[in-house]
């Protein structure tokens, strides 16, 4: 299976995992020449930039690893543009969602890691 697939797969079980929890939707795969950002979500006091991390297992690494220093700056230049072009009194918050699927899409009963204010 190829990884676009899985990618939107593990980004609409976070979105549902975070409607759960009470987040409301705001938008999807946010591009900017500086890169993209998987869920932006709001509560009722958080706009949430969020990124979503897939994995098998976490035996060579936790999926929250991947988000280095490097992406961290990537996703902060993304949502600065995107704040600039929409207006909130929200406070900006980016979070890591890692979800373990030794399965891919077939996998029954993921293990989902939301990580509030990972950067």
């Amino acid at each position: 299976m190829n990884t676009k697939i899985q990618g939107r797969w593990g980004e609409a079980l976070a979105l549902d995992y975070l409607r759960r929890k009470k987040y409301e939707a705001v938008g999807m795969g946010y591009r900017t020449r500086y890169g993209e950002i998987d869920l932006i979500v709001k509560n009722r006091e958080f706009i949430v930039f969020a990124e979503v991390k897939l994995r098998k297992s976490d035996k060579f690494a936790q999926a929250r690893e991947f988000v280095d220093r490097s992406k961290q700056e990537r996703l902060r230049k993304t949502a600065a543009l995107w704040l600039c072009e929409h207006e909130t009194a929200l406070q900006p918050r980016f979070d890591v969602i890692e979800i373990y699927a030794p399965y891919g899409t077939e996998t029954r009963l993921p293990t989902i890691n939301h990580i509030e204010n990972a950067f």
